[in-house]
């Protein structure tokens, strides 16, 4: 500890701090930085199958010559695809984050603090992507839904080889700003002790009370995420949409 403290650059500047603080918890950042990416990223990635399947559950359709077992059961799985979004989308994933990590022990089931992290971020995720997939596969022409069932196929084919595509092209834009809310949002998560960025800023703080020089650092490292986030899903937006410069092959005439 004495060693630590002769490094302190008592009197120092506001730079001389800024550096003391990287070399002395760079480490601890670095891997708070890796837990938040991979937080939020899974959780994206679980969210956004969360959010498309509640979409799906959505759009089936009942008729009237459908057995009774299909109609309650597609009634049912909507409601709890209405609940679950509008009790998520309704409160702060903070709260969701104490609600289930204290919650659950108390129904028996132990969960640690990174996997009860994911777990919060998934669902949030979910949550909000479900409306986000919803609009997706409104903004499909429904003439394309319609040629789909003129051809035979079912609801499932459907949206497996008509709508699902378009709608992921739809809302890949709102899937890259979900993963820059989450990788911003993840701090919440400190609550429950999540080693995440946050956290480790919050600890390199408490230590020195260094509390502006230690969240200039965290807040400088969460803009370059974000930033290279944002033009890494730019970059897949642009490749979804495929090359502009494009020739129609002229068709082959027939032989006589």
């Amino acid at each position: 500890m004495d060693c630590i403290l002769a490094t302190v650059p008592t009197g120092g500047t506001f730079w001389d701090w800024v550096g003391f603080l990287i070399e002395e918890y760079g480490l601890i950042l670095l891997k708070g930085c890796g837990w938040t990416i991979l937080l939020a990223v899974a959780g994206t990635l679980v969210g956004c199958i969360l959010g498309f399947l509640c979409g799906f559950i959505q759009t089936i359709e009942v008729i009237s010559t459908d057995s009774y077992f299909k109609k309650i059961t597609v009634w049912l799985l909507k409601v709890i695809s209405t609940v679950y979004v509008e009790v998520f989308r309704g409160t702060p994933m903070m709260v969701q984050a104490m609600v289930i990590f204290y919650g659950l022990p108390m129904l028996g089931i132990t969960i640690d603090a990174i996997p009860c992290g994911f777990l919060v971020v998934s669902i949030n995720t979910g949550a909000y992507m479900a409306e986000s997939v919803r609009g997706g596969i409104d903004s499909v022409d429904v003439g394309q839904v319609e040629a789909g069932k003129a051809i035979g196929l079912k609801h499932f084919g459907i949206m497996r080889y008509i709508v699902m595509p378009q709608a992921l092209r739809n809302i890949m834009p709102q899937v890259g700003n979900q993963l820059v809310i989450n990788i911003k949002d993840t701090s919440v998560l400190n609550v429950i002790s999540v080693s995440e960025l946050f956290f480790a800023g919050k600890t390199a703080a408490s230590v020195y009370y260094k509390y502006f020089e230690s969240f200039f650092i965290v807040a400088v490292i969460y803009l370059i995420m974000t930033i290279v986030v944002s033009k890494i899903i730019r970059k897949v937006e642009k490749k979804m949409d495929g090359n502009s410069n494009y020739q129609l092959e002229p068709v082959a005439k027939q032989e006589e």
